[in-house]
């Protein structure tokens, strides 16, 4: 089906008026008062956002999605990103399993799992890492052995975000032997809410246990829940990381920069703060941050019309996401910096801000590492964008 063209600005003002009209204030993280979504809340805004134009842009109107194009995609999350708003708790299905499912699933497939994600029926895991096999996925060991015409699956996965809340895993294991590495991977549709599954939270330093460790003990999956062609599971998670790496979470430069616009704003209300960012060292610090966060929009922004063009992403995934996760552990590091000289005691707007950027800073320890460490990203930057020879 062909996408259906828009008047982007007129676009862009009706998405902008709905969020500011409907994003209920206690959810923003800017505010003295936050206090974030519960799982039932968080269902019910994210199948509204969809029914609003804000998720499933540009998927086919067959499965549940709008038709429109990736440029529309963008400016939907660019205002997304200008909110403080809450983070999707569905981002695994609506930015990893729905790409992957519309590339290689059945017309059956799509049918009864696109429309699922978008409604916030079933939420989705990634079970790709393990203890073993993080970044070099074709280590991993967790292995679906045939039962007729179903699967059977045993094996642990680590760092499963958000397994514990969710109804299904878009699961990588092993149907061919370990010698065959990447040739021997397939992709399953894996319903957690069954016998032979145990999700285990992983407590990280901020508090939170968004984390799991998940394992399967002959865990069934049936004939309708695997997904494209048998050991060919490889290079669709290579898809699957490429769309991670380049266009998960599009709205992160805009998001990044409303993070430092937040900072900025709540330092001028301090008089202490308002001196230390006056500092001219200090000016060109949070230059530099800016600078960053320009460089990513660019890199979204012309990633998108080549998309549009009908080029692919390639190596320039890896290329971004070393991007972001590096500069951003350096903004939120500044922002605590920042924010601990704070006049005492902090007004509650100074307050809200340190425990925000707090939590940004732990949490931003593992941008370097999810989705794909900075060791892996430059060796997919050297190898696929700058062609630099292999040693030996």
């Amino acid at each position: 089906m062909s996408a259906v063209a828009t008047d982007t600005e007129a676009y862009r003002a009706r998405h902008r008026a709905w969020l500011a009209a409907n994003l209920p204030a206690r959810w923003r993280a800017d505010n003295p008062d936050y206090q974030g979504p519960t799982l039932d809340e968080a269902k019910e805004w994210e199948a509204e956002l969809h029914r609003q134009g804000f998720w499933g842009v540009a998927w086919p109107r067959d499965y549940g999605g709008h038709g429109l194009t990736l440029r529309e995609h963008l400016v939907a999350n660019q205002e997304i990103g200008r909110l403080p708003m809450p983070e999707s708790f569905n981002s695994i299905g609506k930015e990893l399993a729905g790409p992957i499912i519309l590339a290689i699933a059945t017309e059956e497939q799509k049918k009864r799992y696109i429309p699922a994600i978008l409604e916030m029926r079933e939420i989705w895991c990634q079970g790709f890492s393990e203890p073993e096999a993080g970044s070099d996925l074709a280590g991993l060991r967790t292995r679906a052995v045939r039962d007729g015409a179903a699967w059977r699956v045993t094996g642990q996965k680590i760092w499963t975000s958000g397994a514990h809340r969710a109804q299904r895993c878009l699961l990588l294991a092993r149907t061919g032997s370990m010698e065959s590495r990447h040739r021997g991977l397939s992709l399953f549709a894996l319903k957690l809410d069954q016998p032979g599954v145990t999700i285990k939270p992983i407590r990280q330093m901020d508090g939170n246990a968004e984390f799991n460790e998940v394992f399967f003990d002959n865990a069934l999956v049936e004939p309708e829940d695997a997904l494209g062609e048998q050991e060919r599971g490889w290079a669709a998670a290579v898809r699957v990381l490429e769309v991670e790496r380049g266009t998960n979470r599009i709205y992160r430069a805009w998001r990044l920069e409303e993070e430092l616009r937040h900072l900025l704003t709540v330092c001028r209300t301090d008089p202490a703060l308002a001196r230390i960012i006056e500092n001219p060292h200090m000016v060109q610090r949070i230059a530099a941050v800016q600078v960053d966060i320009e460089v990513h929009k660019r890199m979204i922004e012309g990633v998108v019309e080549d998309l549009c063009a009908g080029a692919s992403i390639g190596g320039r995934g890896s290329l971004i996401k070393q991007h972001w996760s590096d500069y951003h552990q350096r903004q939120a590091a500044l922002a605590v910096e920042i924010l601990e000289r704070a006049s005492y005691p902090p007004s509650p707007a100074v307050a809200r801000a340190q425990q925000r950027f707090r939590t940004v800073y732990l949490r931003s320890r593992a941008e370097t590492i999810y989705a794909g460490t900075t060791q892996i990203q430059l060796g997919i930057i050297a190898d696929r964008i700058l062609k630099l020879p292999r040693e030996g």
